[in-house]
């Protein structure tokens, strides 16, 4: 047994009290008027013998209260494995789950509301002096610091729910990070939460030596849920006016299957499409819905689920630009290839731009999505440096060798951007024996796949290498399975390389059917367009289009009431937005410069809280094996458990007890006990 407070011990000494008053009682006698004295003598002896009883009974009642009522002062336990060393100060850091999960309601409530009457039992059961971390999902800076007991108690009161959601090896290296500065102290953790499978992870975590971690589970009531996963379209480019495809992802994760959920899809606050959609129990699946009369500009789009009462994820925002036209840059060798030209000037939504290969203006490469490359007979290195850095960022590049080319400069063009180059000139008549049609550029060019298709013919050509260091993508090929026409994947952009030039004298490529379906493809496939949706708490980098930015010209954010200024830094002719932890709401968010619209971003909610699947108490031991505890919340208070976990098992209530006991002793010894009356009820008999 041990004492959390042994300096009480030395009242012990205040029993010498008791007993000096029994030694130095001074009795009064009571005179007896007797007419024996024999009789007198017996009844005398009688008293002091029962009197001596009486007295001992009552001294040790007393000493026996006296002591024990010390010893409760001295706050004796029996100490364990995990009990902490008396004295020692404390740095106790509390996680209490905030995510959309916790919104769930148990039989006391909302499960936030129960975590923070549980986190302040929590703080209740420790010394005043201790110290107290309060740390949540949003993982504020103002939460790195230390606070007292009535501190930590206002600082929970405001805790509300966030739509961040962290991993277990996150949460416990961010509570162990403020305790590596304090020495001399006792590190406990606690994570309060309903412990999530899919938010919580799978991982085992290895806490420090001496950081014991206790996870308090909330037990929610099962509940089902539906929530829409993710969406994309499958159209490439938007075109104003034209049909599109929204593939919608539904999930369900209760184990019941879902029949009739109501499915509605807005753009721009406009309903445009409406479903009803059934779904097997622990499924996903997905669903197509069709709109169309789109005008050009940002589309804001909400797909909206009914499915109560877990709502936090029934709703999904997404954003997307439909494009009034598209601009293609033709670099030629001093005369516009006529070929190219007329290819684009059929369809009124490409806007071509030619431009002699000495004039390229470098710094707006990055506003075409697809640059084309044709009757240069050498490229100055200048232009190849530039067109490679131009693809590595993700644009589109279309090279069709010039007759007579210098073959070396090509080589120092395509080469280092890993495609293969044009070594040599093979003359001789042959023509293109295979075409792709798998290939994703001719997806829904052909209404089926032509079994004997009209391939071009080929009067020379110049053969390719085969160093290309990237994966290559044939479009078409020669006998002998030479590259004809191929594309290759080159840093986050595409390089198409051709090998013939796009004149009569070397084949019929230049007035052959598939030239313009071709050429159309690429370049409606060409170029990076912004994601349909970012995820909050994911720490995405937003990536926009370039611009031109000064103390007086910022970018913003906004949304409703809301306004936030993004880290912009440019980089390799991009704009990256970092929004760190400034997103905390789903939704449509504006980017404006100044005051006019340059994007439309969209947020979402992490889906992990989606599946209201939790551990068991024994699979959650298995994450935490060393020093993890899992202590289940039950109707009861949390404070006299953890008393006993820190203190080992406490005793002082007992004494209390005790003294209480020996105090009752006491009483009834002084009130019941009297020896007066038990003497003299004697009869006396005179001779």
């Amino acid at each position: 047994m041990q004492f959390v407070y042994p300096a009480f011990l030395f009242a012990l000494l205040s029993l010498t009290i008791p007993v000096l008053v029994h030694l130095f009682n001074f009795r009064h006698y009571q005179k007896v008027y007797f007419s024996n004295v024999q009789f007198l003598k017996e009844i005398k002896e009688q008293q002091s013998s029962r009197r001596n009883l009486r007295e001992r009974f009552i001294l040790i009642s007393r000493l026996l209260a006296l002591a024990f009522l010390v010893l409760a002062f001295a706050r004796p336990y029996l100490p364990d494995k995990n009990t902490v060393s008396p004295g020692k100060r404390q740095i106790i850091s509390i996680f209490l789950d905030n995510s959309y999960s916790m919104q769930t309601l148990s039989t006391e409530g909302s499960l936030l509301d129960e975590a923070k009457r549980r986190a302040k039992e929590i703080a209740s059961a420790y010394s005043i002096n201790d110290k107290f971390q309060l740390l949540t999902q949003d993982f504020e800076g103002k939460h790195q610091r230390l606070l007292t007991r009535q501190e930590f108690n206002d600082a929970v009161d405001e805790v509300k729910i966030s739509a961040q959601s962290r991993r277990l090896p996150q949460i416990i290296s961010r509570q162990q990070s403020i305790m590596q500065n304090q020495s001399g102290t006792s590190e406990q953790i606690y994570i309060i939460s309903d412990f999530q499978k899919s938010a919580t992870g799978q991982n085992q975590v290895k806490p420090g030596a001496g950081t014991n971690i206790n996870m308090v589970q909330l037990k929610a009531n099962t509940l089902p849920n539906i929530a829409v996963d993710s969406v994309w379209l499958l159209s490439a480019v938007h075109r104003p006016g034209e049909g599109e495809k929204l593939v919608v992802k539904l999930h369900n994760y209760a184990d019941k299957d879902a029949q009739g959920i109501p499915l509605k899809l807005f753009i721009n606050g406009a309903q445009k499409a409406l479903g009803s959609f059934s779904l097997k129990a622990k499924s996903a699946q997905q669903d197509t819905l069709s709109f169309s009369g789109l005008q050009s500009g940002w589309q804001q789009g909400l797909i909206q689920l009914q499915d109560n009462p877990i709502v936090f994820d029934n709703d999904f925002y997404f954003t997307f630009d439909v494009k009034e036209h598209m601009p293609v840059l033709l670099i030629d060798g001093g005369q516009v290839n006529p070929y190219l030209q007329a290819a684009f000037a059929t369809d009124a939504f490409f806007k071509p731009v030619s431009v002699n290969y000495g004039s390229v203006n470098y710094a707006g490469l990055s506003s075409y999505p697809v640059v084309m490359l044709a009757d240069v007979k050498s490229i100055p290195t200048g232009l190849a440096q530039q067109l490679k850095t131009y693809v590595a960022k993700g644009g589109t590049l279309v090279v069709f060798p010039a007759d007579e080319a210098d073959l070396n400069s090509y080589r120092g063009l395509l080469q280092p951007a890993g495609a293969v180059w044009p070594e040599k000139l093979i003359t001789g008549p042959t023509r293109v024996s295979n075409l792709n049609a798998n290939s994703p550029l001719f997806r829904g060019v052909f209404e089926n796949a032509p079994q004997n298709p009209d391939l071009p013919l080929v009067q020379k050509y110049y053969q390719l290498s085969t160093g290309g260091r990237t994966q290559s993508e044939a479009l078409m090929s020669l006998p002998g399975r030479q590259p004809f026409w191929s594309g290759y994947r080159s840093g986050s952009g595409k390089i198409y390389l051709s090998a013939v030039p796009l004149q009569e004298s070397y084949s019929n490529l230049p007035r052959h059917a598939l030239l313009i379906p071709v050429l159309f493809r690429i370049a409606l496939l060409s170029g990076h367009d912004q994601p349909l949706y970012y995820t909050i708490g994911k720490n995405e980098v937003v990536e926009t289009i370039p611009f031109q930015l000064n103390e007086k010209q910022i970018l913003k954010l906004s949304k409703g009431n809301q306004t936030f200024i993004p880290d912009a830094r440019q980089q390799e002719g991009s704009t990256f937005l970092y929004v760190a932890d400034q997103i905390q709401q789903p939704g449509n968010y504006l980017l404006k410069k100044q005051d006019s619209l340059a994007a439309v971003i969209a947020f979402n909610n992490n889906r992990l809280e989606s599946d209201l699947t939790y551990f068991e108490p024994s699979q959650l031991k298995n994450l935490v094996p060393e020093n993890g505890l899992v202590v289940q919340a039950g109707k009861g208070s949390l404070q006299s458990a953890i008393s006993e976990t820190n203190f080992g098992l406490q005793l002082w209530k007992v004494c209390i007890i005790l003294a209480l006991i020996f105090v009752a002793a006491e009483i009834v010894l002084i009130r019941f006990y009297k020896v007066e009356k038990q003497s003299l009820s004697t009869p006396a008999t005179v001779k």
